[in-house]
């Protein structure tokens, strides 16, 4: 009996040892985690005034510890299930012409992927937001979940040059290593935040088409005003890199239209900062979707992000993170249907295009159905 135990203890520690071991390889030489950071990239990190210790930070105290009761919590939680967290019907989705994106770039547009990825054109110019194209937002497919919808509006190898490409974060779900592959060579430029030039550079984006930006940097393409705003998040691909680079929003200002996205974010203060120094806003797209009470303080619950629409001063809100991929146990739908309510609560304006849907935003059109109660 001994033996037959001490037999299974070791094979026990052996298998183990076995997924530790093929764990570091897979982190070690998998080039999905990113690009490494270097004393010189540090320091500058360091001249930044939100690095310390190692890490970025958020303009107020925010929470990115899990207690042992809320790990239990989510477990439970995750063991439970939600019959709700995917649709059971294929989301409606417009299809995109490459052709007809060419002979309509002079008109302000812009065109939702689902979650928080656009393509916007203005003032003819082709701009790429957070443009996570790939079916799962994760390291490798067996480690995540997969787009709801099987194929994009329009495929990547479609899309017509890109002059510029905006990045909030790093994380799998805003910034995905199969997408950046196929788009480096028809992009002209990359603004990302602090840190993320590394993953880049490592996924072989040329160093002169990358420009890095801290919190309240601003920058011009062409015409195009551009500026690197707060966001209440953190960042990372793996396991030890928590926070080891900036995470942000984007003020995007053309000669006829001012636009807002918010990335990732917590509710906070910064809201009504950043309208009061760069609004009003046309229109904004505003985190709404992967929330849970326990991390508030990094994802906003869906009526904070009607608030935040009223902080940052926008004539019209769109909610987005939501649409395309199911990380957190609420319903799929259930983002859209408390924001809804709580901007007709506040009279603020929402938009919810359906996927491809073109919004012209010389004069948008509110919803009239609701496509998302199907």
């Amino acid at each position: 009996m001994k033996k037959i135990l001490k037999m299974i203890a070791l094979t026990i520690t052996g298998l183990i040892v076995t997924i530790i071991l093929i764990a570091v390889i897979f982190i070690n030489t998998s080039p999905q985690f990113g690009g490494k950071h270097t004393k010189e990239d540090i320091k500058r990190y360091q001249e930044s005034g939100h690095y310390e210790e190692g890490k970025f930070i958020n303009l107020s105290p925010t929470n990115l510890d899990m207690s042992f009761k809320n790990i239990v919590a989510i477990l439970k939680d995750q063991m439970k299930g939600n019959p709700n967290k995917k649709p059971k019907f294929k989301l409606p989705q417009q299809a995109v012409d490459s052709l007809d994106l060419e002979q309509t770039k002079a008109e302000d547009k812009l065109i939702w992927f689902g979650h928080s990825s656009f393509l916007l054109q203005l003032d003819n110019k082709n701009i790429l937001i957070d443009p996570m194209l790939g079916n799962s937002p994760s390291p490798h497919p067996w480690l995540g979940t997969s787009r709801y919808n099987e194929t994009l509006p329009i495929a990547i190898e479609k899309l017509p040059k890109i002059d510029f490409v905006l990045i909030s974060h790093d994380h799998y779900d805003h910034l995905d290593y199969g997408s950046i592959k196929q788009l480096k060579d028809k992009v002209g430029k990359f603004y990302v935040p602090l840190g993320v030039a590394a993953h880049l550079k490592s996924w072989g984006v040329n160093n002169d088409k990358i420009e890095e930006v801290n919190w309240w940097d601003e920058t011009t393409f062409g015409n195009i005003e551009l500026a690197f705003t707060p966001s209440r998040h953190f960042s990372g691909r793996g396991i030890m890199d928590n926070s080891s680079t900036m995470w942000g929003s984007w003020i995007i200002k053309g000669d006829n239209k001012n636009i807002y996205f918010s990335g990732d974010s917590g509710y906070g203060s910064h809201f009504k900062e950043i309208g009061e120094k760069y609004g009003p806003f046309d229109f904004a797209m505003l985190e709404c979707g992967q929330y849970d009470t326990k991390w508030a303080d990094i994802h906003m619950m869906p009526e904070e992000t009607a608030k935040a629409a009223v902080d940052v001063n926008t004539k019209i809100m769109m909610p987005i993170h939501w649409g395309a991929f199911t990380l957190a146990m609420h319903d799929w739908n259930d983002p859209v249907i408390r924001v809804t309510k709580k901007a007709k609560e506040l009279n603020m304006p929402i938009l919810i295009p359906e996927i491809g849907q073109e919004i012209a935003l010389e004069n948008i059109t509110l919803n009239s159905e609701e496509w998302w109660k199907n």
